[in-house]
């Protein structure tokens, strides 16, 4: 059975939720897609945001034929296999080959691209979680335009869920659907910004709620006992996801495995990876620094791995991290450092203490005023 998030996906940029600052009137990505270019793209954003959506629509625009792949498990082997193809007559107009997680290639594969994209084989259109500046190839990044993507916000959300409403109403599989405005905020709450995750939640309570004469009557009270109990324990985007987060860091700085680890079993409930990950590196520099400072590649190489095995793995090299954190020693006095040395530098020139600033490079004022001495100016 399809997915309703695949079956209900927009077709045209018009129907499309959110993403205003791209695709709105006059906005730049919409211009693109209007226009008919073939222009090479990195979207980057959390999940559910509509980045594969809008390549759909960019690949009807263009006529072209649009291959997916993922790069987790694509090899330079698919990309020739999808090169190979162009002679077929559905590929004459060109090829559209999206290609999502591209940070999960490595600099060689993401180098194989080049060829086909200078040649204009393939028209590129990547999609990230990451920063592309950090995990993006130059090459590519330098032939590519990059495009932000944000998470949904509630009022959009919102309006998601009634056009899903809507259509569900007006198919053959339920009946009708009786919903009030409380139902329609709780998922837009729950969803954490994921227009994927509130349709999944719309389709779970849809079909749980689903009586004999395919009627569907939602409240709050029967929506919660259908919602994975994740979702209500842990808001991403709201103030438990932070107190969470500070809770955890706090823990490893005082020295506490045990609470630390109790935090990170909270986040991994949530299965909140990103999250985990950037803060351990961050606690490595911040709180752990020169004290230990081998601990910022031994947790990069947890990290590391924690991301390429995913879920529920993850969670091993994720403790271990934690643990030897709380464990080490700690100092802050690189991070406390450069603190102070920029704070110094937001002090007007003109009320310095110039005692306490040498400015080493001035070499000739220097070489100006040791002359002015000798020759008593």
């Amino acid at each position: 059975m399809q997915p309703l998030a695949d079956k209900y996906r927009p077709d045209n940029i018009d129907d499309i939720v959110g993403q205003t600052h791209l695709i709105g009137i006059g906005k730049p990505l919409r211009r693109i897609v209007e226009a008919g270019r073939e222009v090479n793209m990195i979207f980057y954003g959390p999940p559910g945001v509509g980045k594969t959506t809008i390549a759909n629509v960019i690949a009807s625009k263009t006529n072209k034929r649009l291959y997916k792949l993922n790069a987790t498990n694509a090899s330079i082997k698919d990309i020739k296999a999808i090169v190979d193809d162009m002679d077929s007559l559905y590929t004459m107009n060109g090829i559209l080959l999206y290609l999502d997680e591209i940070q999960n290639f490595n600099k060689k594969q993401q180098q194989s691209l080049l060829e086909y994209i200078e040649n204009g084989k393939i028209t590129l259109i990547a999609s990230t979680t990451e920063n592309p500046y950090h995990y993006v190839y130059k090459a590519i990044l330098s032939r590519s335009m990059v495009f932000e993507f944000k998470s949904l916000d509630k009022n959009d959300i919102q309006r998601l869920v009634r056009i899903i409403f809507e259509k569900l109403t007006d198919s053959s599989e339920f009946r009708n659907i009786t919903y009030d405005e409380a139902v329609v905020g709780f998922i837009a709450d729950m969803s954490g910004g994921d227009a994927r995750r509130a349709i999944n939640i719309i389709e779970l309570a849809c079909l749980c709620g689903k009586n004999e004469d395919g009627d569907v009557n939602l409240d709050i009270n029967k929506l919660v006992d259908y919602v994975n109990k994740k979702y209500l324990d842990y808001d991403k985007n709201g103030n438990s996801h932070y107190d969470i987060l500070s809770g955890f860091q706090k823990s490893i700085r005082a020295s506490n495995p045990d609470a630390a680890v109790y935090y990170l079993a909270k986040l991994v409930k949530a299965e909140d990876l990103l999250s985990i990950c950037r803060r351990l590196q961050v606690i490595a520099c911040e709180d752990i620094g020169l004290a230990y400072p081998v601990a910022i590649s031994i947790v990069k190489a947890c990290v590391d791995s924690a991301r390429e095995l995913g879920f529920p793995e993850a969670r091993i090299p994720l403790a271990q991290a934690t643990i030897l954190l709380a464990t080490a020693p700690k100092s802050n006095s690189a991070y406390m450092a450069l603190d102070k040395a920029m704070t110094d530098l937001d002090i007007k020139d003109n009320i310095k203490d110039i005692v306490y600033y040498e400015y080493g490079n001035n070499k000739l004022e220097q070489m100006a005023k040791e002359y002015m001495r000798k020759m008593k100016v």
